[in-house]
Parts: C-alpha cells; sequence; structure tokens
C-alpha cells in the first residue's frame, strides 16, 4: 500500500502522519478509543480520514496530559455537535485543576530539595545532609 494524501493508509502510513508508532494505533484500536479500520482484500488494515482525524485528535490530547479516561469523555463530547460545551469545559477545566496540583507539588519538592541542598556543599558523605535527609528514620 503507497502513501496517500488522502484516503487510505496503511497502519505504518498512518502512526507515521500523526508521529505514533504501529502498537500504540493497534493499542487504541484495542481499548475502543480508535474505531476498526475496513480491510483490504488481502486483510491489511485501511485507515481513512476520520482515522487520521480521530487519531490525532486522541494524541493531541494525550500529548497535552489528558487521561484515556477523559479522552474517551471528549471524544464522545465531540460526537455531539449541537450540545453545550460545558462538558468539555468541565473535563478541560478538571485537568488544569490536576496540573495545578501537580505544579504545586513539584514547587514544593523543589523547595524541600533548595533547603537540602544549601546545607550539602562539602564534607564527607558520612555527613551528607543529602543522604541523612533521604535515610529511612526505622524507630
Amino acid at each position: 500500500m503507497t502513501c496517500s494524501d488522502s484516503g487510505a493508509w496503511s497502519i505504518g502510513e498512518l502512526a507515521k502522519r500523526v508521529g505514533s508508532n504501529v502498537e500504540t494505533v493497534r493499542y487504541y484500536e484495542r481499548i475502543g478509543v480508535m474505531p476498526p479500520p475496513a480491510r483490504s482484500a488481502a486483510n491489511y488494515r485501511v485507515y481513512s480520514d476520520a482515522h487520521l482525524r480521530r487519531l490525532s485528535f486522541v494524541m493531541r490530547a494525550r500529548r497535552l496530559g489528558f487521561s484515556l479516561e477523559q479522552v474517551r469523555a471528549l471524544l464522545e463530547l465531540s460526537g455531539q455537535a449541537s450540545q453545550p460545551c460545558a462538558g468539555v469545559h468541565d473535563i478541560a477545566r478538571a485537568h488544569r485543576d490536576e496540573i495545578d496540583r501537580k505544579i504545586a507539588d513539584l514547587v514544593a519538592l523543589r523547595a524541600e530539595l533548595d533547603a537540602l541542598l544549601s546545607h550539602a556543599h562539602t564534607g564527607a558523605i558520612a555527613e551528607c545532609r543529602i543522604i541523612e535527609a533521604l535515610s529511612p528514620h526505622v524507630t
């Protein structure tokens, strides 16, 4: 099967077009995020423009950190074009809130590491405050 600008692509061509790999495409098919493609006379998968658009959407959402559950919900909502956008906003807002929580956790982690590093300039490993702080305190 040769690469086409529209219409029918092999699994490898489809994956390449979205910057993915064949196993990811198969995985998304297996879990139902991607619909099954048509098959050629030789039983090869044949992907359409609709598959390309859907996989592009999924890959972009995943790169933005949306979970597979959120991606599924967004895909379901995207098929309801006349419905209000509130559901999509709710999913995006929840994802943004999770990102904010992770950022706060990372800022706190950085502050903790900065505090450890401020006391760990010289000396022997036996006196290293970082090693001491990381060592378990079993009582």
